[in-house]
């Protein structure tokens, strides 16, 4: 008894597919609800959605599609957080609010001193570190959790003492020497 329904299934779906494939509607065609005989039972639902799709392509819906046949930009699944990342690059959003000011505190901490190699005089340096001392200040004064606020105060004088010796530094490697090399040092080539 079990062979016999086990042929049985077998020529219905046989029967199925020589249909389908020769174009002819079955008699429980599926519809865009789902197949009459299968609505609401899951085990049958992937078929129909398999059906729903093999049909779409057949009319075409699937071509000329952006990207066909190409990787989708942009997606890193070994970082856990990708989607965070596409989502905050294409709205075009800092990390302002969504970054706890202690981590923006040690990040800008980490590149003040390029910050500070950009300003051109000693009253910018100033007024960039001591709003960064405040903004520290005010972070440590926030009582609203996260992690602690780590990030050291800046002695303004001996940074500002620090950025003239980086631009004597970096003047000295840029000034070209006026004096021409001796001929003999020409010849060997120092």
């Amino acid at each position: 008894m079990g062979d016999v329904n086990i042929s049985d299934a077998r020529r219905d779906a046989a029967s199925y597919w020589f249909e389908r494939e020769a174009g002819e509607p079955t008699d429980d065609a599926p519809t865009p609800a789902g197949p009459p005989d299968a609505v609401g039972r899951m085990d049958t639902r992937g078929t129909w959605v398999e059906i729903m799709v093999d049909q779409a392509v057949r009319r075409g819906d699937f071509d000329d599609l952006p990207l066909a046949g190409k990787p989708l930009p942009d997606l890193d699944f070994r970082d856990p957080d990708w989607w965070l990342k596409g989502k905050i690059r294409n709205e075009g959003l800092s990390g302002e609010g969504l970054v706890p000011e202690a981590l923006l505190l040690r990040a800008e901490d980490e590149r003040m001193h390029d910050r500070l190699d950009d300003l051109r005089h000693e009253q910018q340096v100033r007024a960039a570190l001591a709003e960064f001392n405040r903004r520290i200040v005010e972070a440590r004064r926030q009582l609203t959790g996260g992690p602690p606020v780590v990030t050291p105060l800046r002695d303004i004088d001996a940074e500002v003492a620090v950025w003239h010796e980086r631009r004597a530094a970096a003047r000295s490697l840029t000034q070209v020497p006026t004096q021409r090399p001796g001929w003999l040092a020409r010849l060997l080539g120092r």
